[in-house]
């Protein structure tokens, strides 16, 4: 099946960096884009950044330019560099993967466990 495992959340103060990444163990599935998506309290799950087969990325507006991700395809993982930091980052970081099994066209969703990010003075 498909299972991730993430790493690298953990307290910082504002304006320093961190590095989150995920480990995707797959078996007979196909992956097409990996990602990953924040929770804040009391707000709903949101889109942080993505990155598809073809390299292309795609950024939530409050982080572009402060966020980069990155996909190792051979190793199947993929990583998220935050910089310069700010409060309202704080969240539980969530990996995503949008996977197909092989002969088959439809993909799916799965979800790690969670990251925490916590952003303070």
């Amino acid at each position: 099946q498909v299972q991730l495992v993430e790493s690298g959340g953990g307290p910082v103060q504002p304006g320093e960096s961190l590095r989150l990444s995920c480990a995707a163990s797959v078996s007979g599935f196909r992956i097409v884009a990996m990602g990953w998506y924040r929770q804040a309290p009391g707000k709903q799950r949101e889109l942080v950044a993505t990155i598809n087969s073809d390299g292309y990325t795609s950024y939530e507006e409050s982080v572009e330019g402060r966020f980069f991700v990155s996909r190792d395809y051979a190793k199947r993982t993929v990583s998220l560099q935050m910089h310069r930091l700010r409060p309202e980052d704080t969240a539980v970081y969530y990996c995503n993967v949008k996977a197909s099994r092989f002969g088959r066209s439809d993909e799916h969703n799965y979800w790690g466990q969670g990251t925490q990010v916590t952003v303070s003075s």
